[in-house]
């Protein structure tokens, strides 16, 4: 039974599950995965990815919403995860990373949310049990992180805007989650870990959490060029 009494105010917040998403444009995403195994079968793993990571974290007590980028992708991204029970599709905006999770964060917040938690596409380890625990501890902490094992994060939780925690952060750096911390204590938040989980950016990562067969080998250049035609 959730503690009411750890809200201020007492009464249950509601609450939202925000999914960062790029469109699944063949060069566009999984960059380094595609040096590996090919642009065409980067993006086709990288949709089923997608797929699955939405599909296992909705939930109930808390609607989802995808924020994709780029802007003009919207009937791609919605026919992409038809079916999955998404809430709303929205555009991110802003420049880099910290600022569109300032924007994502500011509007839900706006709109009523007492909690939000952000995760991205990329790590097949999260489902509704880890969102649940992610709420759950926004009943206690200011913020929540679970932590990828590459020192970036696949999930980010607040029960408030906190638009200087995303500031000075040295993103697509093996230094995120740490600096993130770093940040939270110097603002005097309270910051709850979740635990440390494996995403997907290379064929190795992929192999290891079964998305690829071991003995996969990149395609020729023949083969990628005819599975594009």
């Amino acid at each position: 039974m959730s503690r009411r009494g750890d809200w201020p105010g007492g009464a249950m917040p509601e609450r939202s599950l925000a999914v960062f998403a790029r469109a699944p444009v063949v060069g566009r995403v999984k960059t380094r995965l595609a040096q590996e195994i090919g642009a065409h079968e980067a993006v086709a793993l990288y949709q089923r990815l997608g797929r699955r990571v939405v599909a296992a974290s909705i939930g109930p007590g808390y609607r989802t919403i995808v924020w994709f980028t780029p802007a003009t992708a919207r009937t791609a991204v919605r026919a992409w995860l038809d079916g999955l029970g998404v809430s709303d599709f929205r555009v991110q905006t802003g420049g880099g990373l910290g600022t569109r999770l300032v924007q994502a964060f500011g509007r839900l917040f706006g709109e009523g949310d007492g909690a939000v938690v952000v995760i991205g596409t990329d790590c097949p380890g999260v489902d509704r049990r880890l969102i649940a625990a992610a709420f759950a501890a926004l009943r206690s902490y200011d913020v929540v992180l679970g932590p990828a094992r590459d020192g970036g994060y696949y999930l980010v939780g607040l029960r408030g805007p906190q638009p200087a925690l995303f500031r000075g952060i040295p993103w697509s750096t093996h230094e995120v989650t740490r600096a993130t911390r770093a940040r939270a204590g110097a603002l005097g938040l309270s910051c709850r870990l979740l635990a440390p989980l494996r995403d997907v950016d290379t064929a190795r990562d992929a192999r290891a959490l079964g998305l690829l067969g071991r003995t996969y080998r990149c395609p020729s250049p023949h083969r990628g060029a005819g599975a594009g035609g």
